[in-house]
């Protein structure tokens, strides 16, 4: 899937060195806002953090069932970001729900927006589905803007709901279904920001340099300098 300078294809093996490379700059960044695995319970057994290799034969295996879409994202030919669109259910829900992370050396340029937009059109148009979810901690304001900049509606709380960053935290629930875009999510993110660049230039045609004000002639008839 494509758009411009954004592309999202599957995860590979091979991604291993610039999948680190960026997780490593990243790490302060991405630390308050990561999955982490609750301590086990007494009768529970201990888990350990999968390596990539791990992680990438898990999400193959759980895409070959239907349970998962697993992408990177890539912008202007470098790996920037990772998105997954988990717990696919089917049935007479037919619903999945997106999780994403972006290198902060691109956010803020439309990056995620994009990808978002793009896979939740995939899985309405192609996979079938018929409801998105994004579940968002409450502080994580860059997040929240992703889904608010593309119209996901708020739904509600759900109290303690992922063990994130060392603990269980609470979630914010925002969900669109296939009938509130028939036109594709992408095109109304377009039109989105092509309204925005609008105004924005707008605005600074605006406050731009003034001319003097002064009599028109007043300086006819002298040399300027």
């Amino acid at each position: 899937m494509v758009d411009g300078d954004v592309v999202l294809r599957p995860i590979k093996l091979r991604d291993q060195r610039a999948w680190r490379e960026v997780n490593r700059r990243n790490r302060d960044w991405l630390r308050p806002w990561e999955a982490t695995i609750p301590p086990p319970t007494p009768s529970g057994p201990i888990a350990h953090r999968p390596t990539y290799r791990q992680m990438v034969r898990h999400l193959r295996a759980e895409a070959g069932a239907g349970r998962m879409l697993p992408f990177v994202i890539e912008y202007q030919g470098r790996l920037v970001g990772q998105l997954t669109v988990a717990g696919i259910t089917w049935g007479s829900m037919c619903s999945g729900h997106i999780g994403y992370w972006v290198d902060q050396s691109v956010a803020g340029r439309g990056v995620m927006p994009t990808a978002v937009a793009l896979v939740t059109d995939h899985c309405f148009r192609t996979v079938g589905l018929h409801r998105i979810e994004v579940c968002i901690r409450p502080e994580n304001g860059p997040s929240r803007r992703v889904v608010e900049k593309l119209g996901f509606r708020e739904e509600g709380l759900r109290p303690r709901y992922l063990h994130i960053d060392g603990a269980w935290r609470d979630h914010l629930v925002f969900a669109l279904t296939a009938e509130e875009v028939p036109d594709g999510l992408l095109g109304r993110w377009r039109r989105a920001r092509s309204a925005q660049n609008r105004s924005e230039q707008v605005g600074s045609d605006q406050t731009g340099p003034q001319k003097p004000s002064g009599p028109r002639n007043a300086g006819r008839g002298r040399e300027m300098k």
